[in-house]
C-alpha cells in the first residue's frame, strides 16, 4: 500500500459514531494543566498556548453550565508533579472554581487508581449515561492518550482538543529525534484510530 494512501480508521470499520461531542452535553475533563510542563525538565513545546486554549474552553463550559472535573498528577514530594509545591499545582490561569472536583492520579490513565468514574457517576456521567467526555491537557502522547483509551473502555465517546493539549521532543527507538510536532501528531492519529475523536481548536468544538 502506497504511504500517500490513508488506511481506514478501526472506528469506521467497527461502525463507530464518529460525530464529535457537543460541549453541552459532555463532561470536560481538563487533565495535568500543572506548572510542571511550563518551565524546567518537563517544559513541553507550546505548552502556553495550549494552556491559553484550556482557559477558553474552561470559559466556554463554566458559560454552558457543562460540568468540570480537573485532573492532577501527583508524583510525590520533590519531584516536578508535586502537587504541594507550586510547581506540581494546577496553573492559575485554569484553577478549579468553586464545587468543580479534582481528581489526584499517579498513571497516565486518569481512571487507573482513581476516584474519576465515581465522580463521573456523581455528575449523572457514569458509563451507559450517554454523556460524551471532552478532554483537554498534558501531555497528548501519555495522559490525553491513555485517559480517552480508558473512557473508550468503560463505553464513553471522549472528544480531544487538539489545540489544547501539547508534548515534548523525544528520542526515537533509533536514536533519532522525533520533534514534538510528530509526537502530538502521531498521539492524536492514534485516538482518531479507535479511541475517540479529535476537534483542531476550541472553536471548532460544536456548543
Amino acid at each position: 500500500m502506497s504511504t500517500s494512501t490513508a488506511s481506514r480508521t478501526l472506528r469506521d470499520v467497527s461502525g463507530l459514531d464518529n460525530r464529535p461531542a457537543r460541549l453541552s452535553e459532555s463532561v470536560l475533563i481538563m487533565i495535568d494543566f500543572q506548572n510542571t510542563y511550563r518551565t524546567g525538565v518537563m517544559a513541553l513545546d507550546g505548552a502556553e498556548e495550549a494552556l491559553a486554549a484550556g482557559a477558553r474552553l474552561l470559559e466556554r463550559a463554566r458559560a454552558a453550565g457543562t460540568p468540570v472535573i480537573h485532573v492532577i498528577n501527583d508524583g510525590g514530594e520533590n519531584t516536578p508533579y508535586d502537587i504541594r509545591a507550586h510547581i506540581g499545582s494546577i496553573s492559575d490561569e485554569v484553577a478549579p472554581a468553586e464545587g468543580e472536583a479534582v481528581v489526584v492520579k499517579g498513571v497516565p490513565n486518569s481512571f487507573h487508581g482513581t476516584d474519576l468514574e465515581k465522580t463521573l457517576t456523581g455528575l449523572g456521567a457514569g458509563p451507559g449515561s450517554g454523556k460524551d467526555l471532552v478532554l483537554a491537557g498534558f501531555m497528548t502522547h501519555m495522559c490525553i492518550t491513555f485517559t480517552a483509551e480508558g473512557a473508550f473502555h468503560l463505553g464513553y465517546r471522549p472528544t480531544v482538543v487538539a489545540e489544547a493539549t501539547a508534548t515534548r521532543a523525544l528520542a526515537a527507538p533509533d536514536g533519532t529525534v522525533l520533534p514534538a510536532a510528530a509526537l502530538q501528531a502521531a498521539a492524536l492519529t492514534t485516538v482518531t484510530d479507535v479511541f475517540g475523536l479529535v476537534v483542531p481548536t476550541v472553536d471548532a468544538l460544536r456548543a
